[in-house]
């Protein structure tokens, strides 16, 4: 009984890991059409995420807003058994943030905005051959939305530290199948961490950075139901509830960053990151039910809880970015990155499938008197996986694309 159930709980737990997919790979429109390499430059709001020892650079009071839409399309196709779906979803996300240089070399700030949001959402009708014609919902929604109080010391002309301290709210909901019946869960919680900054400018042309976000573990808690455990009343000889609370902690991992960006004539600027993240550390999900009997049914006992392996690996991506001021109030902007996926083939499955994405990004900045006005899109590639059968995943071919439009707005006071 145990054996049949792992395979559903493996494909429910593995969408709670943060891929590539899910984290949100820029912020800040700037940052974005810049191809994300800007660890070296964060001289904008989006500096609290890249690199806090940028806030320094502000000469006034700043105010900034930040506003996109992850737009993923993606396919799946299992011919085996008939299955052909698609979809496409809007994932909104933002950030407001506030600074105030407090003296000539220390400045203070606070910002709420959200590092990771993505999901998916399937139309049931195409995935009847496996649910024997039943029609369920699939689709998971699972984001953060982060509170970073921020200062930063310039200690020199030439060198800048910072610190933001992170209060991370974590949110999950799933629906999907499980046993031809429909599982359902919705869980949040806290979690909290830092990311700390090193800016260096040797000269006017070039600028060194650092970046480093420490890993920062959320504990959810939510309610769970499964339908499929009523079938399991007359085996136990008594009601087998179908609704459970859990607990579940999951960790956003170690990232680190580091950019150069430099000048190599007037009005044009050059920029390149390697950012690495430590997916490698999530390799076990655990959950503890609360229910003594869903405990026996997946063999839990006070001093071991569900586990699942899933054998993710770290990633490293490669940023580039240039900026041409057109003149004094007007810039183009255009990027490239490359994102591998951490997950292997043996558990992907179509509620957070993982690529190996190829990226390009573009954009244009207005300067006013006391505000600018920045306009990004990226527009994420992934490359097509063919899924092999194993016992933990969903075996198939994926596509999926994703097209990610943003605005800025900042204002100097």
């Amino acid at each position: 009984m145990r054996g049949k159930l792992v395979p559903i709980l493996l494909l429910v737990f593995s969408v709670s890991l943060f891929g590539n997919g899910l984290n949100l790979n820029s912020l800040g429109s700037r940052a974005l059409s810049m191809g994300g390499a800007f660890v070296a430059i964060a001289d904008d709001p989006s500096a609290v995420f890249w690199n806090p020892a940028g806030i320094t650079q502000f000469e006034g009071k700043t105010l900034g807003l930040y506003f996109t839409d992850i737009i993923p399309s993606a396919s799946y196709k299992f011919d085996l058994v008939g299955v052909d779906a698609s979809y496409s979803k809007h994932y909104p996300a933002a950030l407001f943030a506030f600074y105030l240089p407090l003296s000539e070399k220390l400045t203070a700030g606070l910002a709420v905005y959200t590092p990771s949001g993505l999901g998916s959402n399937w139309d049931g009708k195409d995935f009847l051959p496996l649910t024997g014609g039943k029609e369920l919902e699939w689709m998971s929604k699972i984001g953060m939305v982060t509170i970073s109080p921020v200062v930063a010391y310039k200690a020199s002309d030439i060198l800048s530290f910072g610190v933001a301290l992170n209060a991370n709210y974590g949110m999950m909901k799933l629906k999907t199948s499980a046993g031809g019946a429909q599982y359902a869960e919705d869980s949040n919680g806290w979690g909290y961490g830092a990311t700390l900054g090193v800016l260096m400018k040797p000269s006017e042309n070039l600028s060194l950075g650092l970046s480093f976000k420490t890993a920062s573990k959320i504990s959810l808690s939510g309610d769970v139901t499964m339908e499929a455990l009523a079938y399991f009343s007359q085996l136990f000889g008594t009601t087998v509830p179908t609704t459970s609370s859990f607990t579940r902690d999951i960790t956003w991992p170690m990232w680190i960053g580091a950019g150069i960006a430099f000048n190599p004539v007037d009005n044009f600027t050059l920029s390149a990151d390697v950012q690495w993240t430590q997916w490698s550390k999530e390799d076990v999900i655990k959950t503890d039910f609360e229910s003594s009997i869903w405990k026996l049914i997946f063999a839990q006992t006070p001093d071991k809880e569900e586990e699942m392996v899933l054998n993710w690996k770290n990633a490293t991506q490669i940023r580039f970015g240039a900026e041409y001021m057109i003149n004094e109030n007007i810039a183009v902007r255009g990027g490239y990155y490359y994102d591998p996926t951490p997950a292997p083939d043996e558990t992907m499955n179509i509620l957070l499938p993982s690529f190996d994405f190829n990226v390009i990004t573009f954009g244009f900045g207005i300067k006013g008197e006391g505000y600018n006005l920045d306009l990004g899109v990226e527009y994420l590639m992934g490359k097509e996986r063919n899924v092999t059968p194993t016992a933990d995943n969903m075996p198939g071919v994926y596509n999926m694309k994703m097209l990610v439009p943003s605005i800025s707005f900042t204002y100097k006071f």
